[in-house]
């Protein structure tokens, strides 16, 4: 759990950051979506191989699905965070990254649409109320919903069978 708090702390520190960068102009704004389209590949990269380190270790250990699924379920909201920041992050950086965000919001209601922008993504419900507007945006987005695809489909849905599949290895090894 330790762990999976540092992760967090990071991801804000690291929004927090780019967000000051926004404020004081450190660069171009062209920059700053470029430094947040890098950012989110290199989270996407993480938390692709975090997850896939997770389902081997219960498949080898033999951990209980209930466990499994909490393990995850700390995961895809990690994930989902992360790009709501990201988000936030666009829009601050590109005002007009997103559609449907009114200028009359203030930073909490642009964070709280963030964040249920992600949510709405990883669930793959995604309602259309908020749609990307700019290259970067839409390839952050894409970013999250090959991640959920990758999490809630592959893992989720074949922990059994692949549970199954590498105990059957195992005792043809023995």
């Amino acid at each position: 759990m330790f762990r999976q708090t540092m992760e967090v702390v990071l991801i804000v520190l690291v929004a927090l950051g780019i967000e000051l960068g926004i404020q004081k102009q450190w660069m171009p704004m062209n920059g700053i979506c470029l430094l947040i389209m890098v950012w989110a590949l290199a989270k996407t990269v993480f938390f692709f191989i975090e997850n896939l380190q997770h389902i081997l270790l219960a498949t080898s250990h033999n951990i209980p699905y209930h466990r499994f699924l909490g393990l995850m379920g700390v995961n895809m909201a990690q994930i989902t965070l992360s790009f709501a920041l990201d988000y936030w992050c666009l829009e601050t950086a590109n005002l007009g990254s997103f559609s449907g965000f009114q200028e009359t919001w203030n930073q909490g209601e642009v964070i709280f649409e963030c964040f249920f922008f992600s949510v709405l993504n990883f669930s793959f419900f995604g309602f259309g109320d908020v749609t990307p507007q700019t290259i970067p945006a839409k390839v952050v987005t894409m970013m999250e919903v090959i991640l959920a695809f990758f999490t809630v489909i592959f893992l989720l849905s074949d922990f059994i069978s692949l549970k199954d599949s590498i105990r059957a290895e195992k005792k043809q090894g023995d």
